[in-house]
């Protein structure tokens, strides 16, 4: 019987070090030795090397031979080059959606992250709201129903949150948002791809300009 024991190790090491990076435990540009997150996780030090070369892979942090581990930072401009990316690989998944004639109950998670979208904006509770706009994300490529889309987005979604985390605060309620993530899905329930891919377009690039003023205002050059 193969033991999966170190596998596990791996992903719950890569969870762990991600989390830290997303909280700032782990700030950008520091660098930190294999041995000493080892002995912050419990665990020897391979697991970490090889969770370090899947954060490697998304683009959170650079392994260097000898020296661990730095924390990659983000720039606006790289911001807004993730943006431009998943708004136009969202907005095709909103548009082949639109064409696959899903029923309501297809679509009843769509809807019920929208409810939650609401039901946190009504407590103005922004980490909620963070969170169920996360879901909304993730379902609607996956109703998209193109695994090279889903494949490309998952890799930017937590830059995305990291960055996003550092201005939630900034924002203005995003009332707004989820308006628009209510007309996506009424293009899609009604099987109208241009309009999904144009309302889904529109609302994505309007969360990138917000974003990118967010960060030049706060003055922020990495995150």
């Amino acid at each position: 019987m193969t033991d999966k024991r170190p596998q596990t190790n791996v992903m719950r090491a890569m969870e762990e070090l991600r989390s830290m990076i997303f909280s700032g435990d782990l700030a950008a540009d520091s660098n930190h030795y294999e041995g000493d997150l080892a002995e912050r996780l419990g665990m020897s030090r391979t697991p970490v090397r090889e969770a370090a070369l899947l954060l490697e892979a998304q683009g959170l942090v650079s392994v260097q031979p000898r020296r661990g581990l730095r924390v990659l930072s983000l720039t606006p401009q790289d911001m807004n080059e993730i943006y431009e990316v998943l708004t136009e690989l969202e907005s095709l998944a909103a548009e082949r959606a639109a064409q696959k004639g899903y029923t309501v109950a297809d679509l009843e998670t769509l809807a019920m992250c929208i409810d939650h979208m609401d039901s946190a904006l009504a407590k103005e509770d922004r980490p909620a709201w963070a969170k169920a706009d996360d879901s909304f994300h993730s379902e609607l490529v996956r109703l998209g129903g193109n695994s090279r889309i889903q494949a490309v987005v998952v890799q930017y979604t937590d830059i995305v949150r990291r960055a996003r985390a550092a201005t939630l605060y900034l924002r203005p309620l995003p009332l707004k948002s989820n308006e628009a993530h209510k007309a996506v899905y009424a293009a899609i329930a009604k099987g109208e791809p241009a309009k999904a891919r144009k309302i889904h377009w529109d609302h994505r690039n309007a969360a990138r300009v917000l974003l990118i003023r967010l960060l030049q205002d706060k003055g922020l050059r990495r995150v």
